[in-house]
């Protein structure tokens, strides 16, 4: 009698607890909206698909039983069995249309090669225009055995970061990053100094950057009112004769040392024509053009990167520029090559100097994708493919490397000049009135200004995220954190604007933790754990780490 009071669509439910239904317990009416429709009720093979009457006639169903009870009620929600599988899934439209649900697994694949390029895109920075300078410092032979040997070993360091998360078969690490492998073997402390030494390469990378764009910023404005007052550059600073001229800012230079720093002061001797000098006062490489460009701060608070992301081709664009140009300048220069082994001559080099842990500095930048080479690789449509990809990504990056570096060096004019003369940033040999340089520091520079703000929301997304949980925790956070990096940047760019020391430092600092340390210790780890580890293998690796804290020490005696 009881049980006949009782409403036919009460909200008790007798019987197994709903609790104990699986998956279905996570849905309410509101979630059947999103409803399966079966293929057959599909029409059309569009990414927006019509759906049939039938179809239609069924979500109205559903929607109308839904309504039945209270959203609490689980009474009416569907049993496991009927639940569709995630790829099965569609979103029904009051517009009559249904579209495809995707979840993260399903996201659109690469081939190989677009793998490949996009590895080679992302290792393609500013390192490329300090390579001959590193060369220079360690020899022109013994610079290309360094570049060599150091692209293999980062690699092969990559490797084992790439194969990290495999070994790993207690939970699972589909979605896993570096910094969680380094948490699952050293726990906290591992997770923070990855996250540490990420963002020492990501700062770096901005310093270097700020750098790089007060010069370029410079030379453009430079080349503009030089052509502007018809100012003949031909006379002016020491260098070659003819149209294609190379320069040596600072000809005194002492041939053992790193005297380089005061390139960067002199690009303005002899070409102040203006009486009283407003213009070079107020467009100064050191003194003002490195707060004009201030004015980017604004860009480094915005919610979202996506906006700048769209310029990331400009990175392709200037490197095949540069490529096409340093051609150029080799076929016009010719070759200027003797080779003087451990003696250095009035013009040239020797082939074997002490000054190569400097290249080695610059070369673990150059070379370093590791904090980021599994998000990459995740994309790669043949997963099998994963290691031949990488290998030939930095196949490429290497050539690139050693194409620019080594024609740079060979065409440079000795005599008159002295292979010493090889600036930091190459692009410095080349007066401000050489065209086809203004057309490649345009370039750089207009990408840099879009790829900067884009490095910002990185260290933002990795150091707000850790600490408050949130990307964007509040204005005043995010600007707090933003005049503290453009602020390190115009520090740089004024009192120490060199590209090659501040790469090298910055290199030798990340490279240490996340090329060498973490990758060996996590190998060994794993071997260990496996019962697979043996002697050559502790020898190897640890001679890794070892290599990598000389890398970083010898720095600070050059």
């Amino acid at each position: 009698m009881e049980d006949d009071c009782r409403p036919l669509l009460s909200t008790e439910y007798t019987g197994e607890s709903y609790s104990h239904r699986g998956s279905a317990d996570s849905l309410d009416f509101r979630g059947k909206r999103p409803f399966h429709v079966e293929p057959r009720n599909i029409v059309g093979d569009d990414p927006q698909e019509r759906i049939s009457a039938e179809a239609a006639i069924l979500n109205s169903r559903v929607h109308y039983y839904g309504r039945l009870t209270g959203s609490s009620d689980r009474l009416l929600s569907p049993p496991d069995h009927v639940i569709p599988r995630a790829e099965e899934l569609y979103v029904y439209s009051p517009l009559g249309t249904a579209f495809k649900v995707s979840d993260g697994d399903q996201a659109p694949k690469n081939p190989s090669i677009i793998t490949i390029f996009a590895i080679w895109n992302t290792m393609m920075g500013t390192s490329i225009l300090s390579i001959p300078w590193g060369i220079k410092q360690a020899g022109f032979t013994l610079g290309i055995l360094i570049l060599i040997f150091i692209g293999f070993l980062t690699l092969y360091c990559c490797y084992i970061i790439l194969k990290s998360p495999k070994a790993i078969t207690t939970v699972d690490t589909s979605d896993w990053e570096f910094p969680d492998v380094c948490r699952h073997y050293f726990g906290k402390w591992g997770q923070w100094s990855c996250l540490f030494f990420s963002m020492v390469s990501l700062v770096g990378a901005m310093v270097v950057y700020w750098v790089l764009m007060s010069n370029f910023l410079y030379n453009t404005g430079q080349f503009i009112y030089n052509k502007a007052h018809h100012v003949n550059m031909s006379d002016s600073g020491f260098g070659t004769n003819g149209s294609d001229r190379v320069i040596c800012s600072y000809p005194h230079i002492n041939p053992g040392g790193n005297d380089t720093v005061g390139t960067f002061s002199l690009g303005s001797i002899g070409n102040n024509t203006d009486s009283d000098g407003t213009f070079h006062r107020y467009w100064s490489k050191t003194n003002t053009i490195p707060f004009y460009l201030i004015v980017l701060l604004p860009l480094l608070c915005f919610r979202s990167a996506s906006f700048f992301a769209r310029f990331t081709f400009l990175g392709t664009i200037s490197v095949i520029y540069l490529i096409a140009l340093v051609t150029v300048k080799a076929v016009h220069l010719g070759f200027h090559l003797e080779f003087h082994w451990f003696d250095a001559s009035q013009f040239y080099v020797p082939e074997f100097r002490l000054l190569f842990p400097q290249l080695t500095g610059v070369l673990t930048l150059a070379f370093f994708i590791h904090n980021c080479v599994i998000t990459l690789m995740k994309s790669n449509k043949h997963q099998e493919n994963n290691v031949r990809d990488l290998s030939v990504a930095y196949l490429l990056v290497g050539l690139t490397y050693l194409y620019v570096g080594v024609l740079i060096f060979a065409v440079f004019p000795s005599p008159p000049l002295t292979k010493d003369c090889i600036e930091p940033n190459f692009l410095d040999n080349f007066p401000s009135s050489d065209v086809l340089v203004f057309v490649a520091r345009t370039f750089l520079l207009f990408q840099m200004i879009t790829v900067y703000p884009l490095l910002g929301y990185l260290v933002r997304v990795q150091i707000m995220g850790q600490i408050f949980g949130k990307h964007y925790p509040s204005f005043l956070h995010v600007l707090v954190l933003n005049i503290f990096i453009v602020g390190a940047g115009v520090l740089m760019a004024k009192f120490y604007p060199n590209i090659g020391s501040i790469i090298r430092f910055s290199g030798a600092l990340c490279g240490l933790a996340l090329v060498f340390v973490f990758p060996s210790l996590i190998h060994m780890i794993s071997l260990k754990q496996q019962g697979r580890l043996r002697l050559p293998s502790v020898v190897v690796h640890s001679f890794l780490i070892l290599l990598g804290l000389a890398n970083l020490v010898a720095q600070f005696f050059m």
